[in-house]
């Protein structure tokens, strides 16, 4: 799915790696506390995330449909998540919207809360608790696809590198399998390294330098998102050699400092496709909970789009403001129409 430049979000803003962003919560039949569980906030695309639920929930509090919200960013560690929605249940508020630190691992927290009528929606990356909604991507789908992009432009054969995202998380999980998927049917694609980005641009471009000096020649990168794209490209660039005039193919993630890249490179014939999920998903969370708590029904599972960049609509994207990834805000209406309208 491929988005407009003028729907994306506008900017970053700075937010307390852990801690509420709102207080007094107070709840009640007719305005809601809706909260935001959220257990990784180390990159890019968890800011963004962040900002998206919470221009929502600002908006949605000026208009009067809520009372208030909360906000609880965690270490990315199941504790410190087990504890946050522990926290939440106590304070009675109405819904939770997690993006969990495992598929399993919080399942019983959020059968509590369940059970103290409190609606819980996981989202990106999402739990398996019976009674919450999950609001997720196709992982597996997108990123079968991208890396089949990938082969097929490196004619079958070559070196790769293997980046993965978030130590624990479902979509690390999925992305991992689905390139592995893909891969069984290039049996000359060798993967010459697996490493850990954690989505961020420093920990990918330091894992890829670390490992370089080891590795045959690497024709190819296949990447997690949330800037880890980026991150990718610089170690690259800094390795020089080689790389320095035929930089390997990298996947794209949805970072606009890596579509700056991709442009820069474009001129001597560099090609790539970039697939990611989208941040502004922290809104469509937003909206799905209060309408959950409005009392309308909805799927147990819903999937939201991801963005595409490929060289024909590259220069939409290529002068965006650095530090950001490619996403559209999703409204109360859009949820309405996208997600609930498709029981």
């Amino acid at each position: 799915m491929k988005f407009a430049r003028g729907a994306l979000l506008a900017s970053l803003a700075a937010f307390p790696a852990f801690g509420l962003m709102a207080t007094n919560a107070s709840a009640s039949a007719d305005k809601p506390v809706i909260a935001l569980s959220n257990a990784y906030y180390g990159n890019t695309w968890r800011h963004q995330m962040v900002e998206a639920f919470e221009a929502s929930a600002k908006q949605a509090k000026a208009a009067g449909k809520i009372a208030d919200y909360v906000i609880l960013n965690g270490d990315g560690s199941v504790a410190q998540q087990n504890s946050q929605l522990a926290e939440l249940i106590l304070k009675g508020v109405d819904a939770i919207a997690v993006d969990a630190a495992s598929e399993t691992a919080i399942n019983g927290i959020i059968q509590k809360a369940c059970a103290a009528g409190i609606k819980v929606v996981t989202f990106d990356s999402v739990a398996s608790a019976p009674c919450n909604y999950q609001l997720n991507f196709d992982f597996k789908g997108y990123k079968q696809e991208e890396a089949d992009w990938v082969f097929k432009k490196l004619g079958g054969k070559g070196n790769v590198i293997q980046v993965r995202g978030v130590k624990g998380s479902a979509p690390d999980n999925d992305m991992f399998n689905a390139q592995a998927e893909a891969l069984k049917k290039y049996p000359d694609v060798k993967v010459v390294a697996t490493v850990y980005g954690q989505a961020t641009a420093s920990v990918a471009q330091s894992a890829i330098a670390n490992v370089l000096p080891s590795l045959p020649h690497v024709d190819a990168v296949l990447g997690q998102g949330g800037s880890d794209d980026f991150g990718i490209a610089q170690a690259f660039d800094q390795f020089g050699g080689a790389y320095k005039d035929k930089p390997p193919i990298i996947e794209g993630g949805g970072s606009t400092d890596f579509m700056k890249w991709w442009a820069g490179k474009s001129a001597s014939g560099y090609a790539t496709i970039s697939m990611n999920t989208t941040p502004g998903i922290g809104g469509a969370a937003f909206w799905l909970s209060l309408a959950l708590v409005k009392g309308a029904e909805a799927p147990k599972l819903m999937i939201m789009p991801v963005a595409t960049v490929t060289q024909d609509n590259l220069k939409e994207f290529a002068d965006l403001p650095s530090g950001m990834i490619v996403s559209p805000s999703y409204s109360d209406d859009w949820v309405a129409k996208n997600l609930l309208g498709k029981k």
